[in-house]
């Protein structure tokens, strides 16, 4: 095992330890394993449940491995998803090693993972050429060299080129020789001195040998011309050339001039420039003159692909002889990359009570550029409330770092730019489009702090009186508002019993019909009640008025007026005009103009004599009586309201027109009754003849319904020969509704009588009752008489029993 191979697996094992110390796991696979084998029990070495790679939605994130490795969630497993060629893959560059990441979420997770592909050796050596063809002069000289063909091996490592061999011969010998670069310069040395005469022609095997287990081996035909004399080799004027090319240059850019001389003339110092040992890689991207050494650019030069190339170039004469030399070529870099973004995860809905610091995104940022030219920095473009942070190898979360409010804002879209520090500088960006949602956080607000409704009195039950209203900023069940009466008392009576709350729309009713005079108003508080868990609240008060309407006439407290007289007012006759007869007095319990009341006369014996205040129901003589004015005088003042329409009363003032009272006893003495009193009590008679009757009538079927009830009964008995269970009856009492009827006492007897009428008994049992009070209001008669009576009826063969109570 050689040196090198030995400090790789320190290192591979430093690296190993490394990554499993912050979150990563490392493996070690060989190439060409078939699919569906086993890298590695990635859940095991990481400590992750086989549920939670279920449920955080394992994956693997990649830029370039994810044809190679795939992720069994079930088992939480590595396995082999295409067969993986380390030299397509890396080629000649160790170690070589795939490099993903496995994301979780909910909550999001970043782990690591390295899987080093070692070599096997499956490739032997091999030379671009079978054949290799010299032109050699009989006169070369002992120890001239031949540069021979290098072969290429794509192994790594022990399996690696490792020696050539030539075969036996007595001219030639095989030199190597190893570069700074790592690579071996092989060549043919001349050991003996050809001669023409004696072989004009010689046939070589070159073989290259590998170090792998088992070796494989290449070979290449060396064939030999033997040239008459040419003693003189071509010779470059330095062994090393170096240049440089700023990468994506345009194709044909020179490079460099290589240069050699040959002391020979004629044909022999013709030399011809060509690249040699070169992979197929450099010789597609770079072309040499054969007659003027000028090196050029044939293809387009990546300085994130390679960063150097060496060329060898050989100088040949005609003679065959040859020198070489090398190129090394450096490629410049250049800003010709912007930064790359790659979201490796992201949400999509937010609550807007979420905490500071919650990973929305997750994404990670790559400029294969050098130097500043790939040093790159993010920022967020809006004024949105994330920010940034970084973690090592360009791995960027998006975190929260200010309230979220999803009133002020339901949807954030969010610009990440990233800029590298290039000149100019180039930038990329992404947009990142996160919903809010919504919390319960906002209780519903009316309009007002406090509000006031009318109702007009009188009102139908169930009219809507007003609307509250209140909204609510949160969103969808959140801000469905219902509308709650809280419970109080109006006047010791329940606010529901009045009013009522549509729970939806929010409308005030009435239920019941409104009486300014009793209620003028009453408050109450509703409840605006949002639908969210647990749900908020806001109250407010309502305060609701009735309003007045012209429902009440005047009424007269001024002069009285009974059924059965009338006052009379006297006014002398030496009464001046405007003499202060009487004041009609009224009042109205509306309110408002409905309550202003206005007086004025409706009918009047002398027109002409008195006159009544508009305002004030001040009845005044408006002349000087005279002898001949009548000594009764009769007004009728009708009081109005101000009412739309208005309501009236009236009232009948008798005037007297004399000097002394007996003169005005003998003018009235014929005042009775008026027509409105007779009227009344025509009415009232009436009414209680049409009682008096339906009581009659009432008492009357009442006592035909017992008489018929006990009649059935004896039937009865009858048919049952006596053998009914004697049953205790108490019989009614009887008495005078008046109490001022004809008869004045009150007996009660009981009789009893069997088909034998010798066994048959009548006797007393107690008065009807002992205490009658008649429904006369001047006296209380207590009847103090009972006695018993036996009757016999020989033609009814029934058994009866008969109660009588009969007022004496």
């Amino acid at each position: 095992m050689s040196d090198i191979t030995v400090v790789w697996q320190v290192l591979f094992a430093l690296l190993l330890f490394l990554g499993s110390v912050h979150g990563q796991v490392s493996y070690s696979i060989p190439e060409e394993m078939s699919k569906a084998s086993l890298v590695g029990n990635i859940a095991q070495d990481l400590g992750l449940d086989l549920k939670r790679l279920k449920s955080g939605k394992a994956r693997i994130y990649s830029e370039d491995s994810t044809e190679y490795i795939e992720l069994n969630k079930d088992r939480g497993v590595l396995l082999i998803k295409e067969r993986i060629d380390r030299e397509t893959l890396c080629g000649q560059r160790t170690p070589c090693a795939l490099h993903f990441q496995i994301i979780l979420e909910n909550p999001m997770e970043l782990y690591s993972i390295n899987v080093e592909i070692t070599d096997i050796n499956d490739n032997p050596p091999s030379f671009e050429n079978n054949e290799m063809k010299f032109k050699i002069s009989e006169s070369a000289v002992i120890g001239a060299k031949f540069v021979l063909e290098r072969a290429n091996d794509a192994d790594v490592g022990m399996n690696d080129l490792q020696s050539y061999s030539l075969n036996s011969n007595d001219n030639f010998v095989l030199k190597l020789r190893n570069q700074p670069d790592g690579r071996t310069f092989v060549e043919m040395v001349l050991q003996k001195p050809l001669d023409r005469e004696k072989q004009d022609t010689l046939s070589l095997v070159l073989t290259a040998v590998d170090g792998g287990d088992p070796q494989l081996s290449g070979t290449a035909q060396i064939h030999i011309t033997v040239l008459d004399v040419n003693d003189n080799a071509p010779v470059f004027t330095q062994q090393m050339y170096r240049a440089s090319i700023e990468e994506n240059a345009p194709k044909g850019t020179v490079l460099t001039t290589v240069s050699a001389s040959d002391a020979d003339q004629g044909s022999n110092g013709d030399i011809i420039y060509s690249m040699s040992n070169t992979l197929d890689e450099a010789r597609t991207m770079f072309e040499i003159d054969e007659k003027s050494g000028v090196l050029k650019l044939k293809g387009t030069v990546d300085y994130e692909k390679a960063r150097h190339y060496v060329i060898d170039v050989q100088a040949s004469d005609e003679g065959g002889l040859t020198d070489s030399c090398k190129v090394h070529i450096d490629v410049l870099d250049t800003n010709d990359n912007a930064p790359a973004i790659n979201v490796l995860s992201k949400s999509n809905v937010i609550p807007e009570n979420s905490k500071l610091g919650v990973v929305v995104g997750m994404f990670k940022v790559q400029d294969p550029d050098s130097g500043e030219d790939g040093r790159v920095e993010c920022l967020i473009r809006d004024n949105a409330p994330f920010t940034l942070k970084t973690t090592t190898n360009g791995f960027y979360s998006l975190v929260t770092d200010a309230d979220l409010d999803r009133e002020m804002n339901s949807v954030y879209n969010i610009t990440v730019t990233c800029n590298d520090a290039g000149l100019p500088s180039l930038s990329s960006s992404i947009s990142l489009s996160l919903q809010v949602s919504d919390v319960n956080d906002n209780a519903p607000m009316f309009e007002r702090s406090s509000y006031e409704a009318s109702v007009v009195e009188n009102n139908s039950p169930g009219i809507s009186i007003f609307r509250l209203l209140a909204k609510d900023a949160d969103w969808n069940q959140n801000a469905r508002v219902s509308y709650i009466l809280e419970e109080s008392s109006v006047n010791g009576v329940s606010v529901s019993s009045y009013v009522s709350v549509n729970a939806e729309s929010g409308v005030v009713n009435a239920l019941r019909s409104f009486d300014y005079e009793q209620l003028k108003s009453f408050p109450l508080r509703v409840k605006a009640q949002d639908g969210g868990s647990p749900p908020l609240s806001t109250n407010v008060s309502v305060v609701i008025l009735i309003q007045d309407q012209n429902d009440n006439a005047p009424q007269i407290l001024y002069p009285v007026q009974t059924s059965g007289s009338l006052v009379t007012e006297i006014v002398p006759r030496s009464a001046d005009v405007g003499y202060l007869v009487t004041k009609v007095v009224a009042v109205d319990v509306d309110s408002g103009q409905n309550a202003w009341l206005s007086y004025k006369i409706q009918k009047v014996t002398d027109r002409a004599l008195f006159e009544v205040g508009a305002q004030n129901g001040e009845i005044r003589t408006i002349r000087q009586v005279t002898d001949k004015d009548t000594v009764k005088q009769k007004l009728t003042v009708i009081v109005e309201d101000n009412g739309k329409p208005s309501r009236s009363a009236t009232v009948n003032v008798n005037v007297a027109l004399a000097d002394s009272f007996p003169e005005v006893l003998s003018e009235f003495s014929d005042f009775t009754h008026d027509k409105e009193y007779n009227d009344n009590l025509t009415f009232y008679l009436v009414l209680a003849l049409a009682v008096v009757s339906f009581l009659f009538i009432v008492s009357i079927i009442a006592i035909l319904s017992v008489k018929c009830y006990r009649w059935k009964r004896d039937r009865m008995l009858y048919k049952s020969n006596g053998n009914l269970p004697v049953i205790p009856y108490y019989p009614p009492l009887y008495a005078d509704v008046g109490g001022t009827g004809t008869l004045q006492h009150v007996y009660n007897y009981e009789h009893y009588r069997t088909t034998d009428s010798r066994k048959s008994d009548m006797k007393y049992v107690r008065p009807c009752n002992q205490s009658i009070i008649s429904l006369d209001n001047t006296e209380i008669q207590t009847l103090p008489h009972a006695h018993n009576e036996k009757l016999i009826d020989d033609t009814d063969n029934q058994v009866r029993d008969w109660d009588i109570c009969f007022v004496l």
